[in-house]
């Protein structure tokens, strides 16, 4: 006779919010909220009689959850403000990271054994490699591989673990899993601070470049409603005489010009023509400067930020050199009979910007390689498990040093 009763050993399915969020690490946290909320449910179903979970640590760990999803979620109003400053990635992070601690101090110890390797690669991606959390838990590691690879007879009940289903396998002290928690927590904890300063650096280039771009944008509006307090014109002096030359027009003047000449020839979009032809050198030189940055798994952008930074600079750097130039700041390259010229100098100090970004662009690669440093050590780690020669058969192998 078939059983309709329903399976209350299965959560219910899960309904996502309709759409997507607007950024890819929410979608990334959301679905590591849902892989969370699952194994919180499989280890109060698979919690053994005689050692089941306390239900404080799977309460717990639910409601950190839901504090993350909440996060995730709200997107709307002053929240996206948070997501701007880090507070939204650091809640549902900083949540995650408690509510899996709390499952590793409930979870069954076939689990724990099998997630060995995965908590040894975290712990040396992201803790140093003098850390003596990282070394003690690398020995525990080991000792803990070693004893799950020797027979284990289940003579002696109080040392088996009971399980519903599977073989049994060799107990794990409360000491132990307290420090292998301790150990992810910490590795977790970094991370989080690795995230933390790339975005900190991010937030000040971009705090940055909106003051900039204010100040590009008012000095344009000062030039097309004052032209004539600081006008970009140059008086070479010619075979008939002089011409007052300005980015947007010349004039030939018979004599020796005066300043009256120099405000007859000067236009109101003088100065916004030399910001624009500044700004589009820098939009160049930003395009070329990519080529250096490599590609970083970190979600706030950095490079774009980076890129977004040489816009303003570029039209401020080719203002300023004008000016340096027409007071004749360094002398015999004040003497520009063209327009055209104007413009090329110009195009030149925007794309000379690079020489002042520079040194940003070498502080942006030193943030990104303390989080790609990670990445390396693993590669690292991965050609050393290549190399290691092959264990004798029911014994593993020794980690390299």
């Amino acid at each position: 006779m078939a059983d309709n009763r329903k399976d209350e050993t299965f959560p219910p399915p899960f309904v996502h919010h309709a759409g997507t969020t607007a950024s890819a690490w929410r979608e990334g946290a959301l679905t590591r909220i849902h892989e969370l909320e699952s194994l919180c449910t499989w280890v109060e179903e698979r919690a053994a009689p005689s050692h089941p979970a306390p239900a404080c640590l799977t309460g717990a760990a639910r409601r950190h959850l839901a504090s993350a999803k909440h996060a995730a979620q709200k997107e709307r109003g002053w929240w996206r403000w948070r997501s701007i400053s880090g507070a939204a990635f650091e809640r549902v992070s900083g949540n995650c990271d408690a509510a899996e601690a709390d499952l590793l101090r409930g979870a069954p110890d076939d689990y724990l054994y099998g997630q060995l390797p995965n908590f040894l690669a975290h712990t040396e991606r992201h803790l140093d490699r003098d850390d003596t959390r990282l070394r003690s838990f690398a020995a525990l590691a080991e000792r803990l591989g070693e004893r799950l690879s020797r027979p284990f007879r289940d003579a002696d009940p109080p040392d088996r673990q009971d399980c519903p289903e599977g073989p049994a396998v060799p107990p794990i002290t409360d000491a132990e899993r307290t420090q292998i928690v301790a150990a992810v927590r910490a590795a977790s904890s970094e991370a989080g601070r690795e995230q933390m300063r790339v975005r900190s650096f991010r937030n000040v280039l971009v705090v940055t470049t909106a003051v900039m771009s204010v100040l590009v944008v008012g000095i344009a509006i000062g030039g097309l409603l004052s032209w004539e307090t600081v006008p970009l014109c140059f008086t070479p002096q010619v075979a008939q005489g002089y011409l007052v030359v300005c980015p947007t027009g010349q004039t030939p003047v018979p004599g020796s010009p005066g300043y009256g000449w120099v405000l007859y020839t000067a236009n109101p979009p003088d100065i916004l023509t030399v910001e624009l032809i500044g700004l589009v050198a820098a939009a160049l030189a930003a395009a070329l400067s990519l080529r250096n940055l490599r590609g970083s798994n970190v979600p706030f952008g950095l490079p774009v930020a980076l890129a977004l930074l040489k816009l303003p600079t570029g039209a401020l750097t080719a203002l300023l050199g004008l000016i340096f130039m027409r007071g004749e700041f360094v002398p015999g390259l004040s003497a520009l009979d063209s327009p055209a010229q104007i413009l090329a100098w110009a195009a030149l100090f925007g794309y000379a910007q690079q020489l002042l970004t520079r040194l940003v662009d070498q502080q942006a690669q030193n943030v990104l390689n303390s989080v790609r440093k990670a990445d390396e050590l693993e590669e690292e780690r991965d050609r050393q498990m290549c190399r290691r020669p092959v264990a004798p058969r029911g014994r593993a192998s020794a980690r390299p040093a």
